[in-house]
C-alpha cells in the first residue's frame, strides 16, 4: 500500500490554495454526494464518478450540475487531470481501485477530511453524533434555526424533498451529521474526528458497526480526542450507559443532559397521530412545547434542538413556534403511497432499537392499521447474529413480519450470519406471524398476500430491500 500521496486534515489545510479541480471517486454515496455539492458551492471545480447510480442520490446529483461519469468507461489516466481525488469509503483496501488510485501520483483524501479542511475549518460547527437519529436531528436543527430567522449551513446524510442535502449557509451555525463509522480504507478514524467541531449533540451510543469496532469501548475511544477539545455545548442523552461514562470522563466540558432518566426530561404530556405535547426543563424551569412530530424517539431527537437553541439564547416562545411544523428526510417514515389499498411507509431503520422505535411511532400515527413489517437486515452488523435476540424482540409489536434475506453474508469476522429460521420461530412464539423471502419475486408474492386496505406496509431497510425500491413495485404505488 502506497500512501505517499494521501492527505489528512492538516495536509489539506496546507494545500488549500493550490487545489482547484476535484474528482469524487464513488460519488453516489449519501455523504460523498452531499460533500461534493458543498465543495462545488465553495467554488471548486467538482466532478464525480461511480459504477452505478441509484435513487434517491442519483436523482439528487443529476440536479446539481456536477459532471457525473461512469467509472466503467473512465480511463485511469484521465484522473491525472485533477488536483485531488476524494475516495469514497466503499472502496476496499484490497481492491484494484485502491491500488490504481495510489499509483496515479495524484493527491487523494477522504470526504470527511476535505470537509473539515475546506468547508468547516473556519465555521461554528455543531456535530450531531450518536448511534441513532443523526440524520433526523440534523434536519430538525436546520429547520428550527431557519425558523429562528437565521441562514444556517448544514450537511445531512440523506436526500431531502425540495432542498439540497448540504448547504453552506450564511448564518453563524453549521449543523453536520457526524458519523462514527470510519472515513476511508486509508483513514480508519470516525468521520467526525475531521470535522473541527465547536459543539456536539450526542443522541445515543450503543454497539454497532461490528465490522470495524470490537466493542462499545472502541466506539467511545473515537469520541475521546473530540470531547477533550470541544469548547462549546455538549447536549447528550444519558439514557445510554456509554454516554454517562463519557460525562464522567470529561466532566470539565459544558454538558447539558436529557433523556427519559434525566431530571430535564423530556416528558410527553399528550400524543396523538398528528401532534405531541411535551415538557422540558430548561435552566431550572419547566416549559411546554407542541410539535407535529410523533414518536418518543423523535421527541428525544427534537429535544436536543430545543435545548441547544435555548442554550444559545433564543427565547422559549420562538423555539416553540419554530418546532410546530417540521419535515423529515426521505426514507425516514416516508409515505410512499398506497399498494392494493395499504399505506406504504419507507424507513431507514436497520438497528434493533431503531426498528422498535419506528414500529412504535407508526402504531401511534396509524392506530387503526394492521402493521406488516418488511425488514431487510442489510448492514454488516445487521446481517450477523450479533443482534439475533434483539431483532426478534424489536419486532414483536408488528402484526406480521416478512424478512428480506440479504444476498450477502456478514463481513463481521467474529460472528455468524443472522439465523432467520430462529427469528421466525421466536416471533411466532410471541403470536407474531413471520416468514422469510429470499428473492424479489418471493418478496412481492408475500407482500401481495399480506396487504389490503386495513393494512400498513412498513419497509425497513438501508438498502433497496432485495431490489424492491428499484422494481415495478414503485410504479404500482398510488397516491
Amino acid at each position: 500500500m502506497d500512501l505517499s500521496n494521501k492527505l489528512d486534515l492538516n495536509g489539506l489545510i496546507n494545500k488549500k490554495d493550490s487545489i482547484k479541480k476535484i474528482f469524487f471517486y464513488r460519488i453516489c454515496g449519501t455523504g460523498m454526494g452531499a460533500a461534493a455539492c458543498l465543495l462545488r458551492e465553495k467554488g471548486y471545480d467538482v466532478e464525480g464518478g461511480d459504477l452505478n447510480y441509484f435513487p434517491p442520490m442519483s436523482d439528487y446529483l443529476e440536479k446539481t450540475g456536477i459532471s457525473l461519469h461512469d467509472l466503467n468507461d473512465l480511463s485511469w489516466d484521465s484522473l491525472k487531470d485533477y488536483d485531488l481525488i476524494v475516495v469514497g469509503n466503499v472502496v476496499p483496501r484490497a481492491g484494484e481501485a485502491a491500488r490504481k488510485i495510489e499509483e496515479l501520483g495524484v493527491p487523494f483524501c477522504s470526504f470527511p477530511a476535505i470537509l473539515g479542511a475546506f468547508v468547516l475549518h473556519d465555521l461554528n460547527v455543531v456535530g450531531i453524533a450518536g448511534t441513532h437519529g443523526k440524520t433526523t436531528t440534523t434536519y430538525f436543527m436546520a429547520q428550527l434555526f431557519e425558523k429562528l430567522g437565521l441562514e444556517p449551513g448544514y450537511f445531512i446524510g440523506g436526500v431531502i424533498e425540495g432542498r439540497p442535502s448540504s448547504l453552506l449557509g450564511k448564518g453563524r451555525y453549521f449543523f453536520i451529521e457526524s458519523d462514527e463509522y470510519d472515513s476511508a480504507y486509508f483513514e480508519k478514524i470516525s468521520k467526525f474526528r475531521s470535522y473541527t467541531l465547536n459543539h456536539m449533540v450526542l443522541t445515543s451510543l450503543e454497539f454497532d458497526h461490528a465490522d470495524i469496532f470490537d466493542d462499545i469501548e472502541d466506539i467511545k475511544n473515537e469520541f475521546a480526542p473530540v470531547l477533550s477539545e470541544i469548547k462549546g455545548q455538549i447536549i447528550a442523552n444519558v439514557d445510554y450507559n456509554a454516554i454517562e461514562d463519557l460525562t464522567v470522563r470529561y466532566q470539565d466540558r459544558d454538558w447539558t443532559l436529557y433523556g427519559e432518566h434525566s431530571e430535564n426530561g423530556p416528558k410527553i404530556v399528550e400524543t396523538t397521530s398528528e401532534k405531541t405535547i411535551f415538557e422540558l426543563r430548561i435552566k431550572g424551569n419547566w416549559h411546554r412545547f407542541e410539535t407535529n412530530v410523533v414518536g418518543h424517539h423523535n421527541i428525544l431527537n427534537l429535544s436536543t434542538c430545543v435545548l441547544f437553541a435555548a442554550s444559545e439564547g433564543f427565547s422559549v416562545d420562538d423555539i416553540n413556534e419554530g418546532i410546530k411544523s417540521l419535515k423529515f428526510v426521505k426514507r425516514r417514515q416516508e409515505l410512499r403511497g398506497h399498494y392494493k389499498g395499504a399505506v406504504v411507509i419507507d424507513d431507514f431503520a436497520h438497528h434493533p432499537r431503531s426498528v422498535a422505535c419506528t414500529i412504535e411511532t407508526i402504531k401511534t400515527s396509524y392506530p387503526d392499521k394492521k402493521i406488516v413489517v418488511v425488514l431487510e437486515p442489510n448492514s454488516a452488523t445487521a446481517r450477523s447474529n450479533i443482534f439475533q435476540d434483539e431483532f426478534a424482540a424489536s419486532l414483536t409489536r408488528a402484526d406480521k413480519v416478512i424478512f428480506a434475506r440479504p444476498e450477502r453474508a456478514t463481513t463481521v469476522k467474529s460472528a455468524q450470519n443472522l439465523d432467520f429460521a430462529l427469528m421466525v420461530q421466536e416471533l411466532q412464539e410471541h403470536q407474531t406471524e413471520a416468514m422469510v423471502a429470499s428473492s424479489l419475486e418471493e418478496l412481492r408474492q408475500k407482500i401481495d398476500s399480506s396487504v389490503d386496505s386495513e393494512t400498513l406496509l412498513l419497509v425497513l431497510s438501508n438498502g433497496t430491500c432485495l431490489g424492491l425500491w428499484k422494481s415495478d413495485f414503485v410504479k404500482e404505488l398510488t397516491h
